[in-house]
């Protein structure tokens, strides 16, 4: 007998819903707007997306958010169930990755700050990667993504939901070049948080 699909959201949240009398209201967003596959609507929203913040834990559920960029589609939907995206040399703490060793669930919201000013929620069970170990599983991964730069490993996701962020408070940002002079005022950086210098 195959076993029926556990419904969307924790405990905790199923709870509050209760206590906050919201469980209808929730049990209506479940309903309409969260999926256990991309729709390819979502699909194509993660092919223009270039950033995305991350969510995960480690085995004693102490969380850690983080962020990554790159071209549009260094999210790389491999299927309606799948996705992989990139890691590359950073300050080798690893702090995402070695979460995901620890606890394989992980958090992804996609945001776009600047035309339709909505997000998606994608969460799952991420397993990390070679690069060639991926490449031999989906040879159609994306290359050259960072120029001269290869990945270090991989993170390829099983999608367990998806869900949109409403656009109710998502702010408008507009694109603008990065600054080409320099600002001798601000510091490296290293020293940026841990030990501001007044300038000599």
């Amino acid at each position: 007998m195959a076993i029926p699909p556990q419904p969307f959201g924790s405990a905790g949240e199923h709870r509050l819903q209760q206590e906050l009398g919201t469980a209808d209201r929730a049990a209506r967003f479940y309903d309409q707007q969260v999926r256990r596959h991309l729709t390819p609507e979502m699909r194509d929203f993660i092919s223009r997306q270039a950033m995305v913040f991350l969510a995960t834990a480690d085995s004693r559920g102490e969380c850690d958010a983080s962020f990554r960029a790159g071209p549009p589609g260094f999210v790389h939907v491999i299927d309606d169930h799948t996705l992989a995206y990139p890691e590359f040399h950073g300050n080798g703490v690893l702090a995402s990755a070695g979460n995901m060793t620890e606890n394989p669930h992980l958090g992804m919201l996609f945001v776009d700050f600047t035309h339709h000013h909505v997000g998606l929620h994608v969460n799952g069970v991420a397993r990390l990667y070679t690069d060639a170990g991926l490449r031999s599983r989906h040879p159609g991964l994306p290359t050259d993504l960072a120029p001269g730069r290869s990945p270090e490993m991989w993170v390829r996701l099983h999608i367990e939901e998806a869900y949109i962020h409403c656009s109710k408070y998502i702010p408008h940002l507009a694109p603008a070049p990065r600054p080409t002079s320099h600002d001798t005022m601000r510091p490296k950086d290293s020293s940026y948080f841990t030990g501001l210098r007044a300038p000599g």
